[in-house]
């Protein structure tokens, strides 16, 4: 077991554990008390995920489990590269202030960047993060999130810290030799034959989201369209919340009314030609951040949680 801490104000920009884990971003990270997506933080509450075992770890999966209390970041994991491996999936190493000193100014980004500073982006597995958004069409946060919990218990492998036993993202193997029924039981609905075939196309070496890795942007992002269930916006969540596309701009349901709303002449009537401009809006490069921030604002603040 390994344990450490470190001083918020040693991350460039500061960084916020609750509205990074709690923007939508992430459905592989939970809470020890439960209360993941209801609005709700009291105190300082550990939040844990548990990681894929690898060739380096004999193949076990790893739990980490991370909070934020008296301005320092606190951790105890199962795996010895616990820091190394916060850096990663919490992408401690951006700049923000240089990140958002990038950003146009405008009103809307002014007010979502001063309302949620130290919100990062998440790095998740690309196989659960897959899953994860094949799963969200059509859904709040709150439920996707309850369908990957629910996989979880029912499928992952499990591993134990401190006398408590956690439960890792299904393998591909796992949910391919599922049922679509089975899976259906678990309220994945008409998502459930896609969860399975695209788990299968993973085990079976079909395809594997990291594939996409090294291409072009757009050409990235057509490549995890192969996956059963996975379309543009979807697959522009892999891109900018696992494989590190920052640039990727998911136009889901809160981006759209901002299109609507604040910038319509970056409506241009299909999904690719629309992705380019609100990209060059909202800065390029760094696209995918403004969007976050955009998104969390619209959803939690102006535009009413959901």
């Amino acid at each position: 077991m390994e344990t450490g801490s470190r001083p918020i104000e040693a991350f460039d920009g500061g960084f916020d554990l609750t509205t990074t884990l709690e923007s939508g971003q992430s459905y592989l990270w939970r809470r020890d008390d439960g209360r993941i997506y209801d609005g709700k933080t009291e105190g300082s509450p550990w939040y844990y995920t548990v990681l894929p075992g690898t060739a380096t770890t004999t193949n076990e999966p790893e739990v980490l489990r991370v909070r934020q209390i008296d301005g320092r970041l606190e951790w105890v994991s199962s795996t010895e590269n616990a820091a190394d491996r916060l850096e990663h999936l919490l992408r401690l190493d951006d700049d923000l202030d240089s990140i958002a000193e990038a950003m146009p100014s405008d009103p809307l980004i002014d007010r979502a960047y001063d309302a949620h500073r130290g919100m990062r982006l998440v790095r998740d597995p690309p196989f659960g993060s897959l899953i994860s958004f094949i799963c969200s069409a059509q859904m709040r946060v709150a439920r996707i999130h309850g369908m990957q919990t629910a996989l979880a218990e029912t499928y992952g492998e499990t591993v134990t810290l401190d006398g408590t036993t956690y439960h890792a993202a299904p393998t591909p193997s796992a949910l391919a030799a599922a049922t679509e029924d089975e899976l259906r039981e678990l309220s994945l609905g008409y998502r459930a034959p896609y969860v399975r075939r695209t788990a299968e196309m993973v085990a079976e070496g079909e395809a594997h989201p990291e594939d996409a890795l090294g291409l072009e942007y757009e050409d990235a992002r057509e490549s995890l369209t192969r996956f059963v269930g996975v379309g543009e916006k979807v697959a522009d969540c892999v891109l900018l919340f696992s494989l590190g596309y920052l640039e990727a701009v998911p136009l889901d349901t809160w981006i759209r009314t901002a299109v609507e709303e604040h910038y319509p002449d970056c409506e241009r009537g299909n999904y690719v030609e629309t992705s380019r401009a609100i990209r060059a809006q909202f800065g390029g490069t760094y696209a995918g951040y403004t969007q976050t921030y955009v998104f969390h604002h619209l959803r939690t603040g102006e535009g009413g949680a959901t």
